[in-house]
C-alpha cells in the first residue's frame, strides 16, 4: 500500500491557489493586452467564440470528466494496492488517452465549420466573422490535445500529493497569448491570428513543464496496450456522466454564448470579460480548495472512513464559503471600479465598461453556489458517483435555457448571466440534499454556523467599504491611472483588514486555515 505524503488539504489548496493567483493576475493582463488591441468588436468576438469551443471540450473531456474519474480509480489503487500497479494503470491510460486526443483534434480541425455554425448560430454560415472564427478554431484546436495531456499529469501529481505543476501550468499558457501578442499579431495581416497561435504554443509549454515532475514521481510514460484493462472500463464508465455532470457551468456557457450571438455586437465580449474576472476568486480560492480535496476525499471513501470523509467535506465548504462571499461583496461593491481600471482604454469605452459591469454583476451573485458546488460534485466524484450530479446538471441546464430566453429580451446579455447564478444556485441546493440523502452530508450545523458568522462579517465589511467608496476614495474614469489604482487598492486593502478582524472577533475557526493555505513548505 502507497502512503501518500502528508499535507492538508488547507496546505494544498494554499499551493494552489498561489499558483492560480499568478496565472489569474497574468490572465488578467492577457485580457488588458486583448482588450486594448480588439476592443470588443467583431475579432475579439470571434476569438473568443473560437477559443471557448477547446475550452468547453477541455472541461468536458479533460479536466473535467478525465481528473474527477481518474483520481478516484488512481488513489483506490495507490491505497489499496501499490505504486507499480497504479503507474501501470496511468501509462494504460495515458496510451488510449493520447489516441482518443489526437483523432478529437483531427476531426475538430476538419469539422471547425459545423462547430462554428452551433457555438455562434448567430454569426451566419458564411460572412467575414464566421470566415474568422473557423479559421481560429482551427488554429487553437490543437490546444485541445496538449490540455488533455496536461490534465492526465494533474491526476496522477494530485493523487500523488504533488500541486505544484499542475497547478502553474496555466501560467505558461498567459504567457503563450502575451507573448504571441506582441511578437507574432504586429507581423499578420491579421493580427489576431497571432493570439490564436499563442494558445497552441501555450499548451506545448504547459506539457513541458509536468513531465520532469512526472519523471522525478517515478512515472516513466513508456506506451502500455491495454484499452479492456478493469479500471480503464471503470473509468470509461464514470467519465460518461461525468462529461456532463462536472461540466454543467461550461454548457450553460455555451448557451449563453450562442444566445448572446444574437444580440448586438460586443455581447459576447462583455460577458466573457465578467465571466474572466468572476473566475479570479472562482479559481483561485474555491476551484483550488475542491481540487486539493478530491484526492482526500477519494482516499477517505476507498478506506471507508466515512467521519473523515465527513469532516474533509465540512472543512471543504466552510472554506470556501469563508472566502468566497467576502470577495462577492467586493466585486459588487467595487465592480466597475475594477471593469474601469483593468479594461477602458484603447478600443474598449465607457459603454463597454457599463455593459461588461451589468454582466459582472449578475454573474456575482452567484458566484457562492458556482464555488460551493465545486466541493459537492468532489465528494460524489470521490465516491464514484457520477450518475447523480449529472440528473442535478440536466435540471440545471434546462432551468438555465429557459431562464436565458425569459431573461434576455428584458435585460439582455445581462439576463444571461443572472440566468446561470439562479440555475446554478439550484443546482448545489439539489446536490447538497442528495449527499444528505446518502448519510455523508447529515452534520449541516457546523457548516450553517460558519457560513454565517461569514455573512455578518461580510456585511460589516461591505458596509465600511461601501462607505469609504462613496465618500473618501471616491474614482472616476477620468482620474489619472495611478489615483485609480491606489484608490482601489486602498479598498481592497480596507476590505481585507475589516473582515478577517471581524472573523477574529466572531472566533472563525477558518482565518487559521487560510493561513495555513498561505504558509508555503519547500517539500510541497
Amino acid at each position: 500500500m502507497y502512503k501518500s505524503r502528508p499535507i492538508t488539504v488547507s496546505g494544498a489548496a494554499g499551493v494552489i491557489a498561489f499558483f492560480t493567483l499568478i496565472s489569474r493576475i497574468l490572465g488578467l493582463v492577457r485580457d488588458m493586452v486583448i482588450a486594448t488591441l480588439f476592443g470588443s468588436g467583431m475579432a475579439a468576438d470571434a476569438f473568443f467564440v473560437a477559443l471557448r469551443i477547446p475550452n468547453l471540450l477541455r472541461r468536458l473531456f479533460a479536466e473535467g470528466s478525465l481528473t474527477i474519474a481518474f483520481i478516484p480509480v488512481f488513489t483506490e489503487y495507490l491505497t489499496v494496492k501499490n505504486k507499480e500497479d497504479a503507474f501501470e494503470l496511468a501509462r494504460i491510460v495515458f496510451t488510449l488517452l493520447s489516441l482518443i486526443l489526437a483523432t478529437i483534434t483531427v476531426l475538430g480541425i476538419l469539422f471547425a465549420p459545423v462547430i462554428v455554425q452551433i457555438q455562434a448560430f448567430g454569426f451566419g454560415s458564411s460572412g467575414m466573422k464566421h470566415d474568422l472564427t473557423v479559421l481560429l478554431t482551427r488554429l487553437t484546436f490543437p490546444y485541445i490535445f496538449f490540455i488533455g495531456i496536461v490534465a492526465f499529469f494533474m491526476g496522477v501529481l494530485n493523487s500523488l500529493r504533488h500541486f505544484a505543476a499542475p497547478a502553474a501550468a496555466p501560467i505558461l499558457l498567459n504567457i503563450g497569448i502575451i507573448g504571441a501578442a506582441y511578437f507574432i499579431s504586429p507581423h499578420l495581416s491579421e493580427p489576431i491570428l497571432g493570439v490564436a497561435m499563442g494558445v497552441t504554443l501555450g499548451g506545448i509549454l504547459q506539457v513541458a513543464l509536468q513531465i520532469p515532475w512526472a519523471y522525478r514521481a517515478g512515472l516513466r510514460l513508456f506506451p502500455v496496450w491495454k484499452p479492456f484493462h478493469p479500471a480503464v472500463q471503470r473509468m470509461g464508465w464514470l467519465m460518461l456522466p461525468a462529461v456532463f455532470g462536472s461540466a454543467v457551468y461550461q454548457l450553460n456557457q455555451f448557451v449563453g454564448t450562442l444566445l448572446a450571438s444574437f444580440l448586438r455586437e460586443g455581447s459576447v465580449s462583455w460577458l466573457y470579460y465578467a465571466d474572466r474576472l468572476v473566475q479570479f476568486p472562482l479559481g483561485i480560492f474555491a476551484i483550488a480548495i475542491a481540487t486539493a480535496a478530491l484526492p482526500s476525499l477519494s482516499g477517505d471513501a476507498a478506506r471507508k472512513d466515512i467521519a473523515q470523509f465527513q469532516k474533509t467535506l465540512d472543512h471543504g465548504l466552510c472554506l470556501v464559503f469563508f472566502i468566497v462571499l467576502p470577495a462577492m461583496a467586493g466585486l459588487l461593491i467595487l465592480g466597475k471600479p475594477i471593469v474601469v481600471l483593468l479594461f477602458e482604454r484603447g478600443a474598449f469605452g465607457a459603454e463597454s465598461s457599463a455593459m461588461t459591469t451589468d454582466a459582472l454583476f449578475c454573474y456575482t451573485v452567484g458566484l457562492w453556489a458556482f464555488s460551493g458546488m465545486r466541493v459537492l460534485i468532489a465528494a460524489f466524484y470521490a465516491l464514484q458517483d457520477t450518475k447523480t450530479p449529472v440528473k442535478i446538471a440536466v435540471i440545471s441546464l434546462v432551468l438555465n435555457t429557459i431562464l436565458s430566453f425569459f431573461l434576455m429580451g428584458p435585460l439582455k446579455h445581462a439576463g444571461l448571466a443572472l440566468s446561470l447564478s439562479v440555475a446554478s444556485g439550484i443546482q448545489f441546493l439539489l446536490l447538497a440534499s442528495l449527499l444528505r440523502k446518502k448519510g455523508l452530508f447529515i452534520h449541516t450545523g457546523p457548516v450553517l454556523k460558519s457560513v454565517f458568522r461569514s455573512i455578518v462579517a461580510t456585511a460589516i465589511m461591505g458596509f465600511i467599504v461601501f462607505i469609504c467608496r462613496c465618500s473618501i476614495f471616491y474614482t472616476s474614469a477620468s482620474d489619472a491611472l495611478s489615483k485609480q489604482i491606489l484608490n482601489l487598492s486602498l479598498l481592497v486593502i480596507i476590505g481585507i483588514a475589516v473582515y478577517f478582524f471581524m472573523a477574529r472577533l466572531l472566533r472563525c475557526p477558518e482565518t487559521r486555515a487560510v493561513l495555513e493555505m498561505f504558509r508555503f513548505k519547500g517539500s510541497r
